[in-house]
């Protein structure tokens, strides 16, 4: 059986929070919700009970994103009850997989209409409590949710160590010869692509403002990234490392600790047409990869370079690549593994994790919309939208344009 055509026919997300910044105030759910809710007034042509599910990333699951927070997004955002929803993780590429498992139903006829995204709300991550090991036991040990391992498995940490993400970016720093440097003057990049993004307006044409109720007076209104911040290299230069004081990985080179959530609206060509709405971007593919867990970050290289063996296809055809960054470090070592300059304008042109912040389960969803938005800007034909995945993966996915939509 021959696959399907997959189209992106819409796609919003929320900006993108500072850790115990304004959208901290919000619930996950709620933040998750948001996103799906516009996508339901704007396209006011949709017979939303025609969806046949709802998939989010989400990384956490450990909070007000339990109970199944896609379904809980959906029911809380209007969608008809009959509408159904799974959430999906796989870390930092859940939002990415939420898009490419929603595709794969479609291309399968499994589905005609799909909504797919993530949401992280970091700032709201609880602690969570073991339980006892044994009857009447004295001993309790409380867990940060937000990132990062918890309720190790002592099999786990001998054979492949328990490195967090910071060591992990250390490690490809060292092991693929990564300067300080190189990674500062990466930073600076994609803080100053993102200013010059958001100087003429480019993300205003995939942001939803969130409202947050006051106990006096208007709501608060959040209307842009709160993560982006003025920079130098002088001023990236003076920090110190994370993991050890001499270290090369700084919190002014690596992604943020964030809050926010996207979704996007997939189709069919049949839906496309029954529903009145207008397909922009074409799903081709996507592809993940594991790799060791010490040096997740250079899992988009295999990702990608599995995807488009896959797809017949180059990079150098590639018009438009998003590349998460987690880490300045790795990063550069992906770009360097796949033959590309360390400032190659077709990456990240609008900046990215780095300067915009990293809400685990959002972010793939949000590298497929920025870069359809991008291929819209530009008049480019196919993207290339790849990230690493904690506990050692990667994953990868391509869209082509297919209009220059005007949403």
């Amino acid at each position: 059986m021959s696959s399907r055509e997959v189209f992106i026919c819409d796609g919003i997300r929320t900006p993108i929070g500072r850790y115990a910044g304004a959208l901290s105030a919000v619930r996950t759910d709620d933040l998750a919700a948001l996103p799906i809710k516009t996508l339901m007034a704007r396209n006011a042509g949709v017979d939303w009970e025609a969806v046949d599910d709802v998939y989010y990333g989400c990384a956490n699951q450990a909070g007000e994103d339990n109970r199944n927070v896609a379904h809980m997004a959906g029911l809380l955002a209007g969608l008809p009850v009959a509408v159904p929803g799974g959430t999906i993780n796989r870390l930092c590429g859940s939002g990415m997989d939420a898009v490419g498992t929603a595709a794969r139903a479609i291309a399968a006829g499994e589905a005609e209409l799909m909504i797919a995204g993530g949401v992280e709300s970091m700032s709201r991550a609880p602690f969570v409590l073991a339980k006892a090991d044994s009857a009447f036991s004295r001993s309790a040990k409380i867990e940060d949710t937000t990132i990062g391992w918890r309720f190790v498995n002592p099999l786990m940490k001998a054979q492949y160590g328990i490195d967090s993400m910071p060591e992990t970016a250390e490690n490809v720093a060292v092991q693929f010869g990564v300067s300080r440097a190189d990674q500062d003057a990466f930073a600076l990049r994609s803080q100053q692509r993102y200013a010059a993004a958001a100087e003429r307006g480019f993300f205003a044409g995939e942001l939803v403002p969130v409202e947050i109720a006051q106990k006096k007076g208007e709501p608060l209104r959040v209307t842009a990234d709160e993560h982006p911040r003025a920079t130098s290299l002088e001023a990236l230069a003076k920090l110190k490392g994370v993991v050890r004081p001499d270290g090369s990985v700084t919190a002014g080179n690596a992604s943020g600790t964030n809050d926010g959530s996207v979704a996007l609206l997939l189709a069919s060509a049949a839906a496309a047409s029954r529903h009145g709405l207008t397909p922009r971007g074409r799903v081709l593919g996507m592809a993940t990869v594991g790799v060791e867990p010490r040096i997740m970050g250079i899992g988009p290289a295999p990702a990608s370079q599995k995807l488009l063996a896959r797809l017949g296809l180059r990079l150098d055809q590639m018009d438009v690549i998003e590349l998460n960054e987690a880490f300045a470090a790795q990063s550069l070592a992906v770009l360097r593994m796949l033959g590309l300059p360390d400032d190659a304008p077709q990456v990240n042109a609008n900046g990215g994790a780095i300067a915009l912040g990293h809400p685990l389960g959002a972010s793939g969803a949000r590298l497929v919309l920025t870069a359809l938005r991008q291929l819209e800007a530009t008049g480019g034909r196919y993207a290339l939208c790849t990230m690493c995945i904690g506990v050692g993966q990667g994953i990868a996915m391509v869209i082509e344009r297919v209009s220059n939509g005007t949403k």
